[in-house]
């Protein structure tokens, strides 16, 4: 770039002797410049590099640039100040070591050697966690893992909502079943699931609704499910699932085949093909194959949930045969055990034993389960509690696929498909467990890595609202 036009230059003896007299006075500037610096960094540098060394070698190359730029006329002043400013930019502040004493002295009457600058220090930025969006999701989310049943809540942790909580996730429970009333009081599960559902939620436990419909007016006990499924907590909280506790005649239920379908089917018409409903049913003894209408009642729900209460029998062999009737169905099968004192109903006294409780779980699991649970919370004693927790079958860890159980394998494939991402429950891992898994992560944006890592699951066993039309 010329510094002035050809045309107007009124001699090129003028020019040159101007020319001249500008570089020697700018070359003469920038040495005095640059040995004051070298004087000022020999006798205080430790301290100015962390105070002043920025906009001091800023300034210092700034100038000489911008003389360079008149003297030599090559270069475009921006570009070279830009890329000076790049340079001290990236150069490492040095921790402060010692203190200024007195104004910088005269410059040195000779130069003193170059001091390399310190080379750039690249500081090590923690890596953020991606921030997960909440997707919508076109189903709801089946209750596998542990669970326990709340029938009437101030007999549970004293109605103390937080203690039931602790509880319930100390224990390791990823759900529990809530009553929400019946044909004789209608729908009254509004006010514990005010207190619940919040505190419930916001420790990662879903909330499933239960009630008890006597069949004697079915669309009124379909309105009454429809209500406590649509029933709303002032945070704007719902429950996360529902399951009809659909007992016999012996109950004084008016159970017919033709009843029970006309429950299934008008409540799956009213909350939709997403929302997510468990048959509660009896458990399936050769007297309840022949009289209760299994088949008729469980093609709208989404899995079935047999009362398997031993009694004066053997827990291992009625979990066992009720799972492997059920099976016929094509449901997911999540068994409720007995945590009460079954002498009034002719077992054996007191609540059930260590040995019993864990072998209704382990059976459970092997026999293809997806989730446990038991009846009921506030019959259950310390015992009870402390297998449950140490139990390690229906645990959902974050963990390598290598080191995962094919039941919990089985749990996570049936909680993928329940939430709409769909895998056959196998208990193997294979490609399509890692599609169905990658397009989970991807629907929360969450990195893909196609395994069970922490994040991934805790989005899981994260509670969110059911689809409803």
């Amino acid at each position: 770039m010329a510094l002035v036009g050809h045309e107007s230059m009124p001699s090129s003896a003028a020019l040159r002797r101007s020319f001249s007299e500008a570089r020697a006075q700018s070359l003469t500037g920038w040495l005095r410049l640059r040995r004051w610096a070298r004087t000022l960094d020999d006798r205080h540098g430790a301290v100015l590099q962390e105070r002043l060394v920025r906009p001091t070698m800023l300034l210092l190359l700034v100038t000489g640039l911008a003389a360079a730029s008149v003297v030599g006329g090559h270069a475009s002043a921006d570009v070279r100040i830009r890329e000076a400013s790049a340079t001290v930019s990236h150069t490492a502040p040095v921790h402060e070591s010692a203190a200024v004493s007195g104004a910088p002295g005269p410059a040195a009457a000779t130069p003193q050697p170059a001091v390399a600058p310190p080379q750039p220090t690249v500081q090590a930025v923690a890596a953020q966690p991606p921030t997960p969006v909440v997707p919508v999701l076109s189903r709801g989310a089946l209750p596998v893992g542990k669970g326990m049943w709340i029938w009437e809540p101030d007999q549970v942790e004293g109605g103390n909502v937080a203690a039931m909580v602790a509880r319930a996730t100390a224990t390791g429970l990823t759900h529990v079943y809530v009553r929400m009333g019946s044909s004789v009081d209608g729908f009254t599960g509004g006010p514990f699931l005010d207190q619940l559902l919040p505190a419930a939620h916001a420790a990662g436990l879903r909330v499933y609704g239960w009630d008890f419909p006597y069949f004697t007016d079915v669309d009124g006990d379909v309105a009454r499910a429809v209500a406590a499924i649509r029933y709303t907590t002032p945070d704007g909280q719902r429950i996360d699932g529902f399951s009809p506790d659909i007992e016999t005649q012996s109950e004084g239920v008016a159970l017919s085949a033709d009843n029970a379908a006309a429950y299934a089917n008008e409540l799956r018409a009213q909350v939709g093909a997403g929302y997510p409903l468990i048959a509660t049913v009896p458990r399936p003894s050769d007297l309840m194959q022949a009289v209760y209408p299994y088949a008729q009642l469980l093609g709208p729900f989404d899995a079935v949930a047999p009362m398997v209460y031993w009694l004066n029998r053997q827990p291992d062999t009625d979990v066992a045969g009720a799972i492997d009737y059920l099976a016929q169905f094509g449901k997911p099968i999540i068994p409720i055990g007995q945590a009460y004192d079954g002498s009034l109903e002719g077992g054996r006294p007191g609540p059930p034993t260590p040995d019993e409780i864990q072998r209704f779980i382990s059976t459970a699991d092997a026999h293809g389960a997806i989730g446990v649970s038991f009846w009921s919370w506030q019959h259950a004693d310390q015992s009870t509690w402390d297998t449950l927790t140490a139990a390690p079958q229906f645990t959902l860890p974050s963990a390598p696929v290598a080191d995962l159980a094919p039941g919990q394998v089985r749990s996570l494939q049936v909680l993928l498909s329940s939430l709409g991402f769909a895998v056959p429950a196998t208990g193997q891992w294979d490609a399509a467990t890692s599609a169905a898994l990658l397009g989970f992560q991807r629907a929360w944006s969450v990195p893909p890595t196609g395994v069970l890592d922490g994040l991934t699951r805790s989005l899981l066993l994260h509670p969110l609202a059911p689809p409803l039309p």
